[in-house]
């Protein structure tokens, strides 16, 4: 493995024992990163195309909703699922399944002509790149088994899908501006031709030995389990808590009991427990579920700051995100080879701490011209620190995991971060809310149509959609109310980086990248 521990030692390759990457390893490399650009120009690229193909398709305000989130809630059920699977039939072959039912699933999206079928074709979409992130993940546990040339690749592949995010509003602009909104989904079709064509020749096959049968059961209660969780944690950032959200966590977690449950009787589990005994692989996966919660929250809190407080178009505001994700990839190939020196534990909290730093200066926004340079560096800091938990703390978790488990690994891992995204939106978002109606109720003139009234109390981005409508002054004090919500949203995240940095650092001090053949004893 890559690391030891005081407690606990782990056989495995290391630095010297391991074969080192040639040429082919890094050119799969590149390979494998076009799914993970793939998936995050999807999320940023349908955003853009919304208001084009709703006045093509003519959705109801349910079915746009499901247009956007279907997607998102199959990744994250078939997570878990699609790592084992691939354990099991071949981590290539289910890469090159999941990207060509990915390639045929965007052409239907494409050409959708209702938005029922746009809704299935992304459900479709969510299962095949539920394939993709752990079957790319685990193959570059495979094609780079010298630990130290692991961890620098999979912090260049943690990095991909922030850049894919960060490409997507310039990519769909220049779409959007000369095609109609099928061109969005298209994208993913020369990527998924080259793929094709060329992974039999630059990636080999894994997979695992004396494994049993896929259990369906499993399956079932491990979606039966995700779905209704993720789901109610998606509706409680858009309409709060209510008795529908607590019924669906109940179920969700009654589920999530049952599957835990069956998971100890089996011989061949779908998602081995036991993988949670080691101290750094449970560790490396709060600290990413805690970090994506910050993430998730303000990534969403300043693309709105950007277009609705500094009234940016969402081409310009995407082009102001580029610098963060910049230095998201230099942190994600600077965190591994500081690592050889330092303590992961060490440079996990460093980073976090800078982040830290970029959740106070975003606290201390104000609805200026100046907030959109301070905003950009700001988030760059806190991308800083994502990039390093996104790469060391992914290498943690494979790294601690046996060969033959990798997929699942990746899987748990991706679905954490899947959650940590989800959780922060709705709570972070929620936080945002409730301080902009507090501090925007007293501003609203007694005499306003009650549908303008309810407009502005609701969001700043209802405010907006009545702008028109409102009186001299009032669209400012909404943006000062809501910039008011963003800086105790992030105030809040960064007194809990600021725990989670001090977690790392105590609790991962002991974990050391191996040096030679045995365990490396440390203090």
């Amino acid at each position: 493995m890559a690391y030891s521990h005081t407690t606990e030692g782990h056989a495995g390759q290391t630095p010297q024992s391991a074969k080192n990457a040639g040429p082919r390893e890094w050119v799969g490399l590149s390979l494998l990163s076009l799914p993970t650009i793939l998936l995050g120009l999807d999320l940023t690229l349908l955003h853009l195309a919304l208001p084009a193909l709703a006045i093509d398709l003519q959705p109801t305000s349910s079915q746009a909703l499901w247009i956007v989130d279907v997607y998102g809630f199959m990744i994250a059920g078939f997570l878990i699922t699609m790592g084992t699977l691939g354990d099991r039939i071949g981590r290539r072959k289910l890469l090159m399944i999941g990207a060509f039912a990915f390639g045929v699933a965007s052409v239907i999206a494409a050409y959708s002509t209702s938005a029922t079928m746009l809704i299935a074709a992304r459900a479709v979409l969510g299962v095949a790149g539920a394939t993709l992130m752990p079957s790319t993940l685990a193959l570059i546990s495979n094609m780079f088994v010298n630990p130290r040339q692991r961890a620098v690749a999979i912090g260049v592949w943690a990095t991909m899908f922030a850049l894919g995010m960060a490409a997507g509003p310039i990519v769909g602009g220049i779409l959007l501006d000369h095609y109609w909104w099928g061109a969005a989904f298209l994208v993913a079709v020369p990527v998924v031709g080259l793929l094709l064509a060329t992974a039999p020749f630059l990636l080999s096959e894994y997979r695992a030995l004396q494994t049993g049968r896929l259990d369906i059961l499993s399956v079932a209660l491990s979606l039966l389990a995700l779905l209704p969780i993720i789901y109610g944690i998606k509706k409680l950032s858009n309409s709060g808590l209510s008795a529908g959200n607590v019924l669906g966590f109940a179920a969700g977690f009654a589920f999530l009991l049952l599957f835990v449950r069956r998971q100890r009787r089996l011989k061949s589990p779908l998602f081995d427990l036991n993988l949670f005994a080691n101290r750094a692989f449970s560790i490396a996966l709060v600290v990413l579920l805690v970090g994506l919660i910050g993430v998730g929250g303000n990534m969403l809190l300043v693309t709105q700051y950007l277009q609705l407080v500094m009234d940016l178009t969402p081409l310009v505001a995407g082009m102001w995100m580029g610098p963060p994700a910049l230095a998201m990839l230099a942190a994600g190939i600077a965190a591994p080879l500081a690592s050889r020196r330092i303590r992961p534990g060490f440079v996990i909290a460093g980073a976090l701490g800078l982040s830290v730093i970029g959740y106070l200066i975003l606290a201390s926004l104000g609805s200026e011209p100046s907030g959109i340079v301070q905003v950009s560096s700001a988030f760059s800091l806190v991308y800083l620190g994502l990039g390093a938990i996104a790469a060391l703390g992914t290498d943690l978790v494979v790294g601690t995991a046996p060969a033959e488990k990798a997929g699942s690994a990746s899987a748990i891992s991706e679905t954490v971060q899947e959650l940590g995204l989800a959780i922060g939106i709705a709570t972070l978002g929620s936080l945002t809310t409730a301080v902009y109606r507090s501090r925007i109720f007293d501003q609203i003139p007694d005499t306003m149509a009650s549908d303008v009234h309810n407009a502005v109390r609701d969001s700043l981005a209802g405010a907006s959609s009545v702008s028109q409508k409102l009186p001299s002054g009032l669209l400012e004090e909404a943006k000062t109310a809501f910039t008011a919500g963003f800086n105790v949203a992030a105030a809040t995240s960064a007194i809990s980086i600021a725990i989670l940095s001090i977690l790392a650092a105590v609790t991962l001090r002991h974990i050391v990248v191996a040096e030679d053949e045995e365990a490396v004893e440390s203090n």
